[in-house]
């Protein structure tokens, strides 16, 4: 089995013992590092969390597994953060990122039409770091420029309005003067530490405690 399916089949092991109802948050690493659980401990332990990211996954991936990581838990609510390994990948087109996108929901909102569904927006990149190496990153980071992701961001947006779904705005609160993701926040420019996570956890708070 690959790390992948791995995932998966924990996935499905957990959701045997868990709590149907809660909060689901899904995506892929940047989903995945976000240590929610641990920061609600002491924010607000009431709220359970249920975190179905997995690094490196794309839009095809979470829709193969949306048994495993949404539909099986039933949730009250889920927070949605994938997509940006789609930008990342060659051959990116946004109008394909969309399109999955819409597939995503629109099998949430038909299996499980009492879920409450947030689009989060993507965070912003830094590809100037200090010491980064220019090549590299345009390997490593593709199409995923701030102007795509804002771009990306105001699709969404209106995907997620058409559709009744509520979207969130996590990009703006996470720049620095210049736009790019705060060099204190991010570890490559991409993935981030805890100090960044407790900003976003600031600015999903409210809908977190929505109707708990």
């Amino acid at each position: 089995m690959t790390d992948y399916e791995i995932k998966v089949q924990n996935f499905r092991c957990l959701n045997a013992v868990a709590k149907k109802g809660e909060t689901v948050f899904v995506g892929s690493s940047l989903c995945e590092l976000f240590p929610i659980s641990e920061m609600l401990q002491n924010v607000e332990p009431r709220i359970r969390v249920y975190n179905r990211g997995i690094g490196g996954d794309v839009t095809d991936g979470l829709l193969r597994r949306m048994d495993e990581s949404i539909f099986a838990l039933e949730p009250k609510k889920v927070f949605i953060n994938i997509g940006t390994n789609d930008i990342s990948s060659p051959g990116y087109t946004r109008e394909r990122l969309l399109a999955q996108y819409r597939k995503i929901l629109e099998q949430i909102k038909a299996r499980l039409p009492e879920t409450e569904i947030y689009v989060l927006s993507y965070y912003p990149v830094n590809r100037a770091l200090p010491g980064a190496d220019p090549e590299q990153v345009a390997a490593m980071f593709g199409a995923r420029t701030n102007e795509e992701l804002l771009a990306v961001n105001g699709e969404l947006e209106a995907l997620a309005a058409a559709l009744g779904c509520t979207y969130i705005d996590v990009f703006d609160c996470l720049t620095d003067e210049n736009g790019n993701l705060r060099a204190e926040y991010t570890i490559e420019g991409m993935h981030m530490y805890a100090n960044g996570y407790a900003v976003v956890l600031e600015r999903l708070l409210p809908y977190l405690l929505e109707n708990i």
